[in-house]
């Protein structure tokens, strides 16, 4: 039985491991009358592992591995001869392009160029190339290029390339857009995109040493931002339609042939309520980094229960950034996503990530991301859309919930501090923005409001349904001393908000009425009620007079 090859995403190590594969060297082929082909997928859906793929069957470096695509679909691809180990091949990726500043970005460049130069080590020997060139190399090897070089490093490469082996170049860039997203997440926008239209307006537009370009990554890009005059341009999104949209990711077909290798048929339900619902084009797709996991999990550990593999790669930090600062209308849109729910929003289909701020290009991004997807083309760039599977689902879920966490415990104080010194309206003003930012209100009833005060005032010393006076109290907050304050909640749920005032007030009085305090006032200095009444994510607080 084949290995499940985890995080390989180098071709070679892929197929002489005797790893499961999912063959996609139909892709190559597709290349063939190609010039500058962009492919924007989400992250962990094979686009590294489709390009190291590209690089060893384009390479003329590897020919001795061209025995990698014996039995695979591309063998039987008529012109395959004429493309295979052909071409000398730069092939770099961005990905590790994370840095916090400019400076750094571009020194992580240099190291990445360095090891494309180390590719074409051959070059360096003296005498090899002209003098210029020569110095060039070692520049870069060296990682002593100014900045101006940098820009059109990879021209020059390809140059020197292309003059050595009396052959245009295929230029691979894996990630396109990292960096881009660095720059924006940290505040040097601006100098990236300057300086990636310089280093790919002369890779791919003016560069006469180039065959073919193939570049990957989570968003195109607008044209006007780095890709400027570019011709022979094509874009390959999760949009397009035809044999590509099977390129990346897997197919119901791919699963099928998975499961049965693995004699695993009865996890198909399964595996497609959790990891499927992606559309790509025309086609279905799962999330091939995903069911992989899952595979690995029940064949190594026995675990059969599913669970989120994604929840930690990609950037799923953008989600909580929009959870975190988005108004109430994103909140309400992302309320209604994890209710099973679907939204009609119009889609960008190339942006920047400066217009990542506005709240009508944020759908675009989750939808190429992998956040969302596409049920229905409304046209006019108008698309309904909804979560793809429950995978992506908890990934949601767990950015409210930490989201939430973390502004509860902001308030905490806040609200005790009010209910503490009788302010029951500077209270009530602290809940109702507490529940406002709430994920849902499904249980909409007096049990579920408990559980929400129990769980904001989790930590403290608290006690619930207990016997006091002449009934049972919903909730006592006992101070650490007998000199502080000590709370009774009573709770209410109301049938309609102008109701919220009148149940408030019913509250308070059944405090009063059935002497909760009684006790207390035996221990504690002072004690303070509340009659709170909820509906929805609204909720009034009434104080209980007469207690002490």
């Amino acid at each position: 039985m084949k290995p499940i090859g985890l995080g390989i995403e180098d071709f070679k190590e892929l197929i002489d491991g005797n790893y499961y594969y999912s063959d996609k060297t139909d892709l190559i082929s597709s290349l063939f009358n190609q010039k500058v082909v962009l492919y924007t997928r989400p992250r962990r859906f094979g686009k590294t592992l489709n390009m190291s793929m590209l690089y060893y069957f384009f390479s003329n470096r590897e020919q001795r591995n061209s025995y990698l695509f014996n039995h695979l679909k591309i063998t039987t691809h008529p012109d395959a001869s004429l493309f295979q180990n052909q071409y000398p091949v730069i092939f770099i990726s961005l990905k590790e392009m994370t840095a916090t500043t400019f400076e750094e970005q571009i020194n992580t460049l240099q190291y990445i160029l360095q090891q494309a130069v180390l590719q074409h080590r051959y070059l360096l020997k003296e005498g090899t190339v002209e003098a210029p060139y020569q110095k060039f190399l070692n520049d870069i090897c060296f990682q002593c290029c100014d900045i101006s070089h940098l820009r059109k490093a990879l021209q020059i490469l390809s140059n020197i390339l292309c003059e050595y082996h009396h052959q245009k170049v295929i230029l691979l860039i894996d990630e396109y857009d990292v960096p881009l997203q660095a720059a924006y997440t940290h505040g040097y926008y601006e100098q990236m995109v300057d300086f990636l239209r310089s280093l790919f307006s002369s890779a791919l537009k003016t560069n006469n040493a180039l065959s073919k370009g193939i570049m990957t990554g989570c968003l195109r890009i607008a044209r006007e931002s780095i890709f400027t005059g570019l011709n022979n341009f094509t874009v390959n999104s999760i949009f397009t339609k035809g044999d590509s949209s099977s390129f990346f990711g897997f197919t119901q077909n791919d699963i099928d042939r998975l499961l049965k290798c693995y004699n695993l048929i009865q996890y198909r339900d399964t595996i497609k309520e959790w990891y499927d619902g992606y559309l790509f084009g025309d086609t279905d797709i799962y999330n091939p980094w995903s069911v992989l996991q899952y595979i690995h999990q029940i064949l190594c550990e026995g675990d059969e229960r599913p669970q989120s593999f994604w929840l930690n790669t990609s950037s799923n930090s953008i989600v909580m950034d929009y959870i975190s600062q988005g108004d109430d209308q994103l909140h309400q849109d992302l309320e209604k996503l994890v209710n099973h729910q679907t939204l009609v929003k119009r889609i960008r289909p190339d942006l920047t990530y400066r217009e990542m701020d506005d709240i009508n290009n944020i759908y675009s991004f989750l939808l190429f991301t992998g956040y969302l997807k596409v049920t229905e083309d409304l046209g006019n760039d108008t698309y309904r859309l909804m979560i793809p599977n429950r995978e992506v689902l908890t990934v949601y879920n767990s950015k409210f919930l930490d989201y939430y966490e973390s502004y509860t415990r902001d308030k905490r104080k806040d609200i005790i501090d009010a209910l503490k010194h009788g302010n029951a309206d500077q209270a009530t003003i602290y809940l109702n923005e507490v529940l406002s930012r709430s994920l849902s209100y499904y249980d909409n009833h007096e049990n579920f409001y408990h559980g929400l005060l129990a769980g904001l005032f989790s930590g403290m010393d608290i006690e619930s349904n207990k016997e006091a006076g002449d009934g049972r109290y919903d909730l006592i907050i006992r101070p650490s001393s007998i000199m502080d304050t000590a709370i009774i909640v009573e709770c209410k749920h109301s049938k309609s908000l102008d109701q919220l005032r009148n149940d408030s007030l019913d509250g308070a009085k059944q405090i009063r009425d059935r002497h909760y305090a009684q006790t207390l006032l035996k221990t504690y200095s002072h004690v303070e009620g509340y009659g709170i009444s909820f509906c929805k994510k609204a909720c009034h607080m009434t104080r209980c007079t007469e207690l002490n």
